[in-house]
C-alpha cells in the first residue's frame, strides 16, 4: 500500500465518525505531494498517521486545519522528523480494559497480568476502574469506562490482580511530565473525555506503580513471565501492538507466548494477527479481534468503546 493509500485508508477505517479533524487531516495528507515526499524519506515503520499527527501536536502545531498543518510541518520538518524518528505510537488507552474485562473475569483467580507493549502500564489496572456496559455498572473506581457490548452478559465481578508487569521497548512513566505530555498528544483532538480518562488512570498508576521492564517482546518475555508469583494465573495480553512488529517477529512472539504457562489474550487487527473462520465484522469502523489462547471471541473497537461478542 502506498503512503497516500495508507493515510486514506486510516481516514476511512479508523477516523470516520470518530475524529472528524483527523479524518480531514489524513485525507489532506493523502493528497499532499510535498508532505508525502517528506514522509516517504522516513523509515517505513515511522510513516504512521498517528505518529506524525501526535508529534505535530506535541510540538504545538495545528492539527484541525489541514492547510495550517501542512505549513507547520513543512516549516518545522527537521524538528518533526527528529521526534518521529525517536518516538513510537504508545497510545495507552485505559478504556481498552472494558473489552478485556469479560475475559479476565472468567479466568481462574487471582491473576498475574503481563502486558506486552505496555507503554505506561495503564491497562494493568482492570481491577481498579469502574465500568458501564449499557445499564450495567460494575466497580466504584475512577475512571468509569463505558463500552457498548453486544452478544454477551457483562461480567458481575472485577478480577483479583496480585501482580502487574509490563514489557515495552520504551516504557513511559506517568509521573514524568514529558511522558504524560506524549500520551496526551497521542489522543485525538476532539476526545476531551479520553484526556480526562488519561489523567484519572495515571493517578491510579502513580499511586501503585507497576513493574515496567524495558525489553523486546520475544527475547525478554520469558524471563519477565517467570517473575510472576506462584499460585496466580499468568495472563499475557496486548492490544494494538503487533502492527508495529515485523511479521517474522510476530510469528516468533506467538511461538513464545504459546509456550508460557497461563493464558494469552490478544486484541489486534485481523490483518495483523490472523484467525480462521471469523464472522463478518460490524459494518461501521475498523475493528480488532479479541482472542483467548488463539480462539477469537469478539470484535472490538480500538479504544475499548464497543465490542460485539461472537465466541
Amino acid at each position: 500500500m502506498t503512503i497516500a493509500a495508507t493515510y486514506a485508508d486510516f481516514a476511512a477505517r479508523e477516523l470516520r465518525g470518530v475524529s472528524p479533524a483527523y479524518e480531514r487531516l489524513a485525507l489532506a495528507v493523502a493528497d499532499d505531494d510535498e508532505l508525502l515526499a517528506l514522509i516517504g524519506a522516513l523509515p517505513p515503520a515511522k510513516r504512521q498517521p498517528n505518529l506524525l499527527f501526535g508529534v505535530v501536536r506535541l510540538l504545538g502545531g495545528p492539527v484541525e486545519d489541514p492547510a495550517a498543518f501542512h505549513d507547520f510541518a513543512v516549516a518545522n520538518w527537521p524538528a518533526v522528523e527528529a521526534q518521529v524518528r525517536v518516538r513510537a505510537t504508545q497510545t495507552n488507552e485505559a478504556g481498552r480494559c472494558a473489552v478485556l474485562l469479560p475475559v479476565l473475569a472468567r479466568l481462574p483467580q487471582p491473576l498475574a497480568l503481563l502486558e506486552v507493549g505496555a507503554s505506561a502500564g495503564l491497562c494493568l489496572y482492570p481491577d481498579r476502574y469502574a465500568y458501564r456496559y449499557g445499564d450495567h455498572r460494575l466497580g466504584a473506581g475512577a475512571p468509569v469506562l463505558e463500552c457498548a457490548a453486544e452478544g454477551l452478559t457483562p461480567p458481575d465481578r472485577l478480577p483479583e490482580v496480585v501482580w502487574r508487569a509490563g514489557l515495552d521497548l520504551n516504557p513511559l512513566d506517568v509521573t514524568d511530565s514529558a511522558d504524560l505530555a506524549w500520551l496526551d498528544a497521542l489522543i485525538w483532538p476532539e476526545h476531551a473525555h479520553r484526556r480526562e480518562r488519561l489523567r484519572a488512570a495515571a493517578a491510579v498508576a502513580a499511586a501503585e506503580p507497576p513493574l515496567l521492564v524495558r525489553g523486546d517482546l520475544v527475547d525478554d518475555l520469558p524471563a519477565l513471565a517467570a517473575r510472576a508469583p506462584a499460585g496466580a494465573t499468568l495472563v499475557v495480553f496486548h492490544t494494538s501492538v503487533l502492527y508495529q512488529v515485523p511479521p517474522p517477529r510476530r510469528e516468533a512472539f506467538v511461538d513464545v507466548v504459546r509456550s508460557l504457562p497461563g493464558h494469552w489474550i490478544a486484541n489486534e487487527d485481523p490483518d495483523v494477527l490472523r484467525h480462521d473462520g471469523l464472522p463478518q465484522p460490524p459494518s461501521v469502523g475498523g475493528h480488532n479481534v479479541l482472542a483467548l489462547d488463539g480462539t477469537p471471541l469478539a470484535w472490538t473497537r480500538g479504544h475499548g468503546q464497543a465490542m460485539v461478542w461472537f465466541g
